[in-house]
């Protein structure tokens, strides 16, 4: 996994992410503020050398007589004996062992005072409680020490300052709770990236899907509201240039381009559009397709040969009194069941008629394969069959086509639909020109997430053609 696509995902599920991260954050702050309040105060005290000698000599003795007995000093602030001491003076209801728990002795590196630390509920328990630390350990060092010829103790532990009174409680610390609560958080979110972008198997990156299943991604189309009510994204009488810049008509256009290019000496004469299942929009597709091919000055048929759920004759407002089926049947003749759709006579389009019990074998039919080879001697030849994996009609005509264009729904189909039905071509002896990601967002942090960048870099070259209004305004249902 590369940086981008780190990042993609991160667009993806920022939501998710910063909802775990600031539950992680309250519900750290709310376990800190269940934390009992602890207090702590210091007090300090210094070692040093009983003398009566005032010399500087003797100064330099009392220093290192001092520091050498650091150590032990260190090791009396852990007796039980100075717990006692401190449980006594100040009738704490405890035992030795739980009282020096709770008091910390240390000595700072190369000095000779130490420093107790006491923990306690209250601001002035933690108070006394290290005053009368230090005043214990003064009395217990007292005892250990060899008197000299006064009864005075050689080295002695001396009380420097009063413990001054804490202000604010240094247990639980909220701030750090908080950090930590959201580092969890982050992590599960992270984690929870992971797992979305492990089980989730539909399509949305045209990289990826070119990754999973091996099949070229030859264009993908936005989620355009003009593409629904069975209407076109052209109107009948309507061209690309009467259009101007939008990106449904630009998405088009590449597509039309790509199929164009795609075998420059050869290129594809007979097409069939289908999709994994009903609702990817491969009917409106395969009519915009057929559309843009034509206002380019092709001659182009269209044919609709989904002879279950026929489309294309609402689409372009046509009747479907008769068409393909009784021309196959022998009922009427192409001109009879020939619908020219513009002015130019570029587009021509045969709707489904009278649909046959077996469409299947209508379809697979030696009439069927002598109509496209002779509407493809001159003309392009686009065909709207039905969806691959309910039936098999896709795959009968593909083997009389030069080509199959499987469209998918960005964030919808998943990669084992599409596996399937780019494999049940394949079985039929069809050949997969590509994929058509249709549906793709234009709008919103989805858009980096689909790989669609043509909308905005198609902006900044036509920023003084308006956005043409199209008709419609429900999404593609077929």
């Amino acid at each position: 996994m590369e940086l981008r696509d780190v990042l993609r995902l991160l667009r993806a599920h920022w939501i998710g992410i910063v909802v775990l991260v600031a539950l992680g954050t309250a519900g750290a702050f709310g376990y800190a503020m269940t934390r009992p309040r602890v207090y702590t105060a210091s007090a300090t005290g210094y070692v040093t050398l009983r003398t009566a000698r005032t010399d500087v000599g003797a100064a330099m003795d009392n220093s290192q007589a001092a520091e050498q007995q650091m150590a032990s000093f260190v090791n009396i602030g852990t007796w039980h004996s100075v717990a006692e001491y401190a449980i006594d003076t100040l009738h704490l209801d405890t035992t030795p062992q739980a009282l020096v728990g709770q008091v910390t002795v240390t000595n700072p590196p190369g000095t000779v005072f130490l420093a107790v630390s006491a923990n306690a509920a209250t601001p002035t328990a933690a108070r006394d409680l290290a005053e009368t630390w230090v005043r214990s350990m003064q009395k217990q060092a007292v005892a250990l020490q060899p008197a000299d010829g006064n009864g005075a103790a050689a080295v002695v532990l001396v009380p420097r300052d009063d413990a001054a009174l804490p202000s604010t409680p240094s247990s639980p610390n909220i701030v750090k709770y908080i950090e930590i609560g959201a580092a969890i958080g982050l992590a599960l979110g992270l984690i929870y990236m992971l797992i979305r972008h492990l089980l989730d198997r539909r399509v949305r990156d045209p990289r990826e899907i070119e990754r999973q299943t091996g099949a070229t991604v030859v264009g993908w189309l936005p989620l355009q509201k003009a593409l629904g009510e069975g209407r076109p994204l052209f109107g009948s009488d309507e061209s690309l240039s009467s259009l101007g810049y939008h990106p449904a008509v630009e998405a088009v256009r590449e597509l039309r381009t790509n199929l164009q290019y795609m075998s420059i000496d050869d290129p594809p004469r007979v097409i069939v559009v289908t999709s994994p299942l009903p609702g990817d929009g491969k009917s409106v597709t395969a009519a915009n397709l057929a559309r843009s091919l034509a206002d380019a000055g092709q001659h182009t048929v269209l044919i609709d040969a989904d002879l279950r759920r026929p489309v294309i004759d609402t689409v372009f407002s046509l009747s479907n009194a008769v068409g393909l089926t009784d021309l196959l049947a022998g009922r009427a003749s192409l001109a009879d069941v020939a619908h020219v759709i513009d002015s130019s006579k570029n587009l021509v389009v045969l709707t489904a008629g009278r649909i046959p019990p077996n469409p299947g074998e209508v379809l697979g039919s030696n009439r069927m394969r002598e109509l496209l080879k002779d509407l493809s001697a001159e003309a392009t030849v686009i065909i709207d069959s039905p969806p691959t994996i309910p039936v098999s009609d896709a795959a009968v005509l593909s083997a009389s086509a030069d080509g199959v264009l499987t469209v998918v729904s960005a964030g919808r189909t998943t990669y084992d639909l599409l596996l399937r039905s780019l494999t049940n071509i394949e079985r039929a002896g069809g050949r997969s020109l590509g994929v058509v990601l249709n549906k793709v967002p234009r709008r919103g942090t989805s858009v980096r997430n689909y790989g669609y960048y043509g909308y905005q870099y198609g902006r900044a070259y036509a920023p003084h053609e308006p956005t043409p209004t199209l008709p419609g305004e429900s999404t593609l249902t077929h």
